[in-house]
């Protein structure tokens, strides 16, 4: 009994020294902004949020391409491709309510048809009237949502591992996990060890020593932007979406499909399950490429893009 009196003490000291050393504050939004925002950023009002966004490059070209991220992720996740767009595009990246310097959203609602109808109301506020359209994850089903809900408002639709089809992942992130455990997701709120974000981030990608300290230290922080942690369990606890299958067979805008070969979140499978039910799209598979394809091979995404777009 002493023995085992001394092991449960001995844990019992070890998880709370760990709390301590893993429990983080929230980071002011301020400090986040100094850090994270660029000469592009600008701040828009939107559905009782103010929304991080960019609009970069040709400024004449009333037919933008608007590029929305996954879960978990920002508008950093596109930097790279921008930078490669811009000489020829004029492009719109934003944060997603729950994600990034936009932060949660009042009413702690992330389903699809919220998405649909924030995009929209973004894109009336910073006067968008018709564009292209693309995602990764999240994004890209929130993408293919709109596209099947405002037709004629969307001119070209890309799709980058794309959520949309149930899916039988080889591995997820740690978090995506963890966010989805009772108890142990409210302890998110509060314990978050660094390490967290990196396995997560390596998870996503195909080749994880392409994941650098910076990339991490800026998935880590934003997450540790006020509410985002709270968002981030509420969005991975909401289960209702529509009728995937009957609303991507509807949709007859030209569709670009790009995936990592080698996405052990969303399988290649799911390319396969788009492109054959898409009647109008073109499919392009990325070799060693994990999930997010934008970020860890921009040049060969940003390639096929320009391709399809021309």
């Amino acid at each position: 009994m002493k023995y085992l009196k001394f092991i449960v003490l001995s844990l019992l000291v070890l998880g709370v020294a760990l709390s301590c050393i893993n429990w983080k504050n929230d980071i002011p939004l301020d400090t986040l902004k100094s850090k994270y925002t660029t000469a592009a950023s600008a701040f828009v009002d939107v559905m009782q949020m103010q929304v991080h966004y960019r609009d970069e490059g040709n400024k004449n070209d009333s037919l933008p391409l608007v590029l929305i991220h996954g879960t978990g992720a920002s508008l950093h996740t596109w930097e790279e491709s921008v930078k490669l767009l811009t000489d020829s595009f004029r492009v719109i990246t934003l944060d997603l309510p729950a994600y990034g310097l936009t932060g949660p959203n009042p009413k702690r609602i992330y389903s699809q048809a919220f998405y649909v109808q924030f995009i929209d109301e973004f894109l009336k506020s910073i006067h968008v009237n018709k564009c292209i359209i693309g995602g990764n994850s999240l994004g890209g089903a929130i993408a293919w949502n709109y596209t099947y809900e405002h037709p004629t408002k969307v001119e070209k639709l890309i799709l980058i591992d794309a959520a949309g089809y149930p899916m039988i992942s080889e591995s997820k992130p740690i978090a995506f996990t963890l966010a989805q455990i009772p108890v142990l997701k409210h302890m998110l709120n509060y314990i978050t060890p660094r390490f967290l974000a990196k396995k997560s981030v390596m998870n996503v990608y195909d080749d994880p020593t392409k994941v650098t300290e910076k990339v991490v230290d800026r998935y880590f922080d934003l997450f540790l932007r006020e509410g985002n942690r709270q968002a981030f369990v509420d969005r991975m606890n909401f289960s209702t979406y529509p009728d995937h299958l009957t609303r991507i067979r509807l949709i007859k805008t030209p569709t670009l499909i790009i995936w990592g070969e080698n996405d052990k979140l969303i399988p290649i499978e799911n390319a396969q399950k788009f492109h054959a039910d898409l009647p109008n799209d073109t499919l392009v598979v990325l070799e060693k490429t994990g999930h997010i394809p934008m970020e860890e091979n921009p040049n060969r995404t940003v390639d096929a893009i320009c391709l399809f777009l021309k």
